[in-house]
């Protein structure tokens, strides 16, 4: 299978997009935004949504269009806005296709010690993005990153995300970045996920978006080269994460702050 885009190491990456496809329309307005900026600001950025959220908290949660409509229309935004593209698996026999349309499949943070998962996704060439598992240190990383690069695939990078810490909360330690910057050369902040307060909303995912720049920036002084940002028009009346999703008109301030002139 070919390979995907290459990105440079010596400089930041930025993902951002919506948690989960809602529709066509919302897809372009986002995408039309991550283009602006990676063209005025001349910034490395992909765009992200998932087809199917298959850990959401109820039964009853919106979950998007799944699989096959789901990448027909990823692959709509990346032939559109040349922009490249990720996603995230829950299940081995999702890789393969996934990685047809997408340059990194993500790997959820619950279910990045799956061996069948993640020797599937590194099968493909792809990117294969881990991200920590909320009950993981940094250190703990290593394993996950061994079965990728064991099973062909040297393409791998980690993603923090933060740590549970009783119930319905998550602390980062930022101490986990420099750890698992010794075990991929790419190393991702999740500034979204991290603000969350899972299952504290009556049968959804509370959050805090207050703390998201200041999520990114910590992260920056720890040693971070990525940022992972979910992004909304309007959050409050998003499908899924909305309480920690990042507005789009915010994104733009947000990433300025990460980057210098030359977008370094």
């Amino acid at each position: 299978m070919a390979v995907g885009i290459e990105f440079d190491p010596a400089r930041p990456l930025f993902i951002a997009g919506p948690c989960v496809i809602e529709c066509a329309e919302l897809l372009d307005e986002v995408a039309r935004e991550l283009v602006r900026l990676r063209d005025k600001l001349g910034v490395q950025i992909v765009f992200k949504a998932s087809f199917d959220k298959a850990n959401r908290t109820s039964l009853s949660s919106f979950r998007g269009p799944g699989l096959e409509k789901g990448l027909q229309m990823l692959a709509d935004i990346g032939g559109r806005y040349a922009l490249p593209l990720t996603t995230d698996i829950h299940e081995p026999g999702q890789a393969a296709p996934a990685a047809e349309v997408v340059d990194i499949l993500q790997i959820p943070a619950f279910l990045c010690r799956q061996t069948d998962l993640l020797v599937a996704a590194a099968r493909t060439g792809r990117v294969v993005n881990i991200k920590k598992a909320q009950f993981l240190s940094g250190v703990d990383m290593r394993y996950p990153v061994e079965k990728v690069k064991g099973s062909g695939n040297d393409r791998v990078w980690l993603t923090e995300r933060g740590n549970v810490y009783g119930y319905n909360n998550l602390v980062v330690d930022f101490r986990n970045l420099a750890d698992m910057a010794a075990l991929t050369p790419r190393v991702i902040m999740d500034c979204t996920h991290s603000v969350q307060r899972p299952g504290s909303a009556g049968g959804a995912t509370g959050g805090d978006r207050r703390f998201v720049p200041a999520m990114a920036l910590a992260a920056k002084a720890f040693g971070a080269n990525g940022y992972f940002f979910e992004v909304h028009p309007d959050p409050d009346r998003a499908l899924s994460d909305g309480p920690n999703m990042l507005p789009l008109a915010q994104l733009e301030q947000v990433v300025r702050s990460l980057v210098d002139e030359n977008g370094k």
